[in-house]
């Protein structure tokens, strides 16, 4: 069975930073993306960012290109998103996902979330 556990979302100033974990376990995450979305309120969930998990390939949602970085760290089945230069627009339950479909709102696991308040 899949699990996915974030960790790492808090309240933070607009223009700092914050380190998103998530930790998978359950199977063998070879040749698959996992992926980070988020939902804020009173909006649809949206596709942030994906990473394969064997090559490495970034995907990005145009409104947090180059403010945040994706990255995996295979020993430890662990996947990160660093936010940098934080927005008040980024406030929201953040949710890491395997298998998501890039740039949709679909994944076929999903973990509980991990909020993320960005003031202003």
């Amino acid at each position: 069975q899949v699990q996915l556990v974030e960790s790492g979302g808090g309240l933070v100033q607009a223009g700092g930073s914050l380190r998103l974990s998530c930790a998978a376990s359950g199977r063998t995450f070879s040749g698959v993306f996992i992926g980070w979305f988020r939902q804020a309120p009173g909006k649809e969930r949206e596709f942030v960012a994906a990473i394969s998990w064997t090559g490495g390939r970034t995907y990005y949602a145009d409104s947090v290109k180059g403010r945040f970085t994706i990255s995996r760290d295979n020993a430890k089945t662990t996947v990160y998103l660093q936010m940098n230069s934080l927005k008040p627009d980024d406030t929201a339950v953040y949710y890491c996902a395997a298998e998501p479909s890039i740039y949709s709102a679909y994944a076929k696991y999903w973990g509980k979330g991990t909020q993320v308040t960005v003031s202003s």
